[in-house]
């Protein structure tokens, strides 16, 4: 069951708990995702930087490069300090340079060699928390899929099974068959996809990642327009940026939310963490939801 202490930490399993704020990898590789990040020095300055100033919770995936990010966590910061969890997906594949041809694999030795080349490349013999990285790979049934999670888990090679990319039935199959701690979906204050969602995370204790948690820019018009003309007072009057305050209105949220933002700039990585201390009136945080109508 999920809980929080004091606002600030999230557990998520009995042996995981974490920061209330988490970090996305995902920047730290090259255009559209592809190959390695350009600066490689620069990358592992910041991530070496962001667990000393309290990243505990890293969220990267094999597609992520490909395989470069885990890489490149690795090479940065093993032998992991104690306490920082790292959580990593499979399922996706890509066809080349452009995003674009990203598609989705489910069969039971793709899954396996996934996840196996996974704890490989970030040096680990067990994975934290791994996800499926989507419910769209149609090669196997769905249920198939989880079924081979759960075996990777019963053979010690995976601890948790999160779920990436997927609807509320899927959810629901998944968690007639395994224990399904976490979920991600884009959740911002102006798209909403995840809300039915995190209402389940809500409701039965699973943690809830949202992607793209700080954007301001997404969503149909006047979507942006409205968030900025209502943030950017609430952001004045804390003595915020914006983006810290759209990161605090998801920690307000909901208790289980556990935002991974990413960021390639180590002041906004500060800013990030900071957004935790960031004390939102029930006022604001109504004012912040009404932007956008949740589906």
């Amino acid at each position: 069951m999920n809980e929080t202490s004091g606002g600030s930490r999230i557990t998520i399993a009995e042996d995981f708990t974490v920061g209330r704020v988490g970090y996305g990898a995902m920047k730290l590789t090259g255009p559209q995702v592809w190959g390695e990040y350009p600066d490689r020095e620069e990358a592992v300055a910041l991530l070496r930087k962001g667990v000393e100033e309290g990243i505990d919770f890293i969220d990267t995936a094999d597609v992520y490069g490909p395989h470069t990010n885990e890489i490149l966590i690795r090479d940065a910061l093993h032998p992991y300090p104690r306490g920082l969890r790292i959580a990593t997906k499979g399922g996706f594949v890509r066809g080349g340079f452009d995003y674009g041809t990203l598609d989705a694999v489910g069969n039971a030795n793709y899954l396996r060699q996934s996840a196996h080349m996974s704890a490989r490349r970030l040096g680990v013999e067990t994975i934290d928390l791994y996800y499926l990285h989507s419910g769209r790979a149609t090669d196997v049934p769905f249920e198939e899929q989880i079924g081979t999670l759960v075996e990777l888990q019963q053979q010690g090679l995976i601890r948790h099974i999160g779920l990436s990319n997927i609807t509320l039935e899927q959810l629901r199959t998944a968690q007639g068959i395994a224990d399904i701690v976490a979920v991600t979906a884009l959740y911002n204050v102006t798209v909403r996809i995840g809300a039915d969602l995190l209402s389940v995370a809500e409701q039965e204790g699973i943690a809830f990642s949202p992607w793209h948690p700080v954007t301001l820019t997404d969503g149909p018009a006047p979507g942006p327009d409205r968030a900025r003309e209502v943030i950017a007072p609430i952001a004045a009057g804390h003595g915020a940026t914006p983006q810290q305050i759209a990161l605090a209105w998801q920690l307000h949220r909901s208790p289980v939310s556990l935002p991974i933002p990413g960021t390639t700039s180590l002041a906004h990585l500060r800013d990030n963490l900071a957004a935790q201390s960031i004390k939102l009136s029930d006022e604001e945080v109504t004012a912040i939801t009404a932007i956008t109508t949740e589906p």
